[in-house]
């Protein structure tokens, strides 16, 4: 039972990363700018922000809770799988914490610093390039972070299937 209750967690956080960087980040800018609004990336970034805010805390929530009941399942096989699934449900704490409490916390100070929508800064200007490299870390977190879950999905499944 608590084996379906873990895979059921983290196969519904994978899914609604996958949902999120696949569909709400793209549809939320795409839908936006076909507005021709001055602001729209900001009004767009605001949005994704929020709900990449809800995919960070729950990753790392999720994962925490599952490192805490890993401990709870018969370990007599597949020692190698647990091996896994620890070392992929840390990296999903690891990087969705990073992403949430670092490097989107950094791209919020910056926003906040700019004054003017990230779209009316000149791509050249020192703001505006470090903006959008911790946006490459953020997407680079968040990739990191799902392969993370599937490894720790794919090696949960697999204990569960050999026990």
């Amino acid at each position: 039972m608590i084996k379906d209750i873990r895979l059921f967690l983290l196969s519904l956080w994978l899914g609604a990363a996958i949902f999120f960087s696949a569909v709400v980040a793209p549809s939320a800018f795409s839908a936006l700018r076909t507005f021709h609004l001055s602001n729209s990336g900001e009004i767009a970034g605001n949005i994704v922000s929020r709900a990449l805010s809800v995919i960070n805390t729950s990753g790392f929530i999720v994962s925490l809770l599952l490192l805490l009941t890993v401990f709870t399942i018969k370990r007599s096989s597949g020692q190698r799988l647990l091996f896994v699934e620890i070392i992929s449900l840390a990296g999903v704490a690891i990087t969705t914490g990073i992403g949430q409490w670092v490097v989107a916390a950094k791209m919020h100070a910056l926003r906040a610093a700019m004054v003017l929508s990230t779209d009316q800064i000149a791509a050249d200007d020192s703001r505006r390039v470090a903006f959008n490299s911790l946006h490459r870390y953020s997407v680079a977190a968040l990739a990191i972070g799902m392969i993370a879950a599937l490894a720790a999905f794919l090696a949960a499944a697999q204990r569960a299937r050999l026990d």
